[in-house]
């Protein structure tokens, strides 16, 4: 592995994590040889502070460990992604990722980005602070409040209006109905404390069997 990766000059390798489930870049960070290898013994990232001149174990006062699942290199072998779990936000200002300020954005073209699969984990995010802050007037907390019969009467429900929907061939009201039906299902995995990245998990198994 070490003859594989080249480090600069100083020693260092450009380090760029990302959420191994939504995809989302979370920070940019740089390795030299004993922190890559302590972070490939460890499983957790561990880096290298260019201003401090020291290694650096991420979360280790912070207590927002990333734990990695997987380091890949490029092409020209001289930069990484390192792929993890984190247990708490990346950066050091309390936001999910480093990069938040937008530099530029280009208003004058008629493309229209596709719909993110990744806004289902946002979604995820939001029910679960909907579960802890329980907002006044929120829907949300309401299903919360009414507890999981009431929340598996909906799941059941809006099932019957996606098999309505399909049967009238009305992309429409499928569309509508569907959003409905996982909005609902994700209120019940919260209700349940079960990861929206269990059940992905298992989709994945499935996929690989079949594969």
């Amino acid at each position: 592995m070490k003859q594989q990766i080249k480090f600069d000059e100083k020693g260092l390798i450009p380090a760029i994590v990302q959420d191994a489930v939504t995809g989302e870049v979370l920070t940019l960070a740089y390795m030299n040889e004993e922190s890559l290898q302590l972070s490939m013994e460890k499983g957790e990232t561990w880096f290298f502070s260019r201003t401090r001149n020291e290694l650096w174990h991420k979360g280790e006062t912070s207590g927002n460990i990333q734990t990695i699942t997987e380091i890949k290199y490029d092409c020209d072998q001289d930069a990484l992604i390192v792929k993890v779990n984190p247990s708490g936000p990346a950066c050091h200002t309390g936001t999910t990722s480093c990069f938040t300020e937008t530099l530029f954005e280009n208003r004058n073209t008629n493309f229209q980005a596709k719909p993110d699969a990744n806004f289902l984990l946002q979604l995820e995010k939001l029910i679960a602070t909907r579960k802890e802050t329980m907002p006044e007037g929120s829907y949300t907390t309401y299903l919360f409040e009414k507890g999981v019969d009431k929340i598996l009467k909906k799941v059941g429900e809006e099932a019957a209006e996606v098999i309505i929907a399909a049967k009238n061939r009305d992309h429409d009201e499928l569309s509508l109905e569907s959003a409905d039906l996982l909005y609902h299902l994700f209120v019940l995995l919260q209700e349940q404390e079960l990861p929206f990245a269990d059940v992905l998990a298992v989709l994945q198994q499935r996929h690989a069997k079949k594969e």
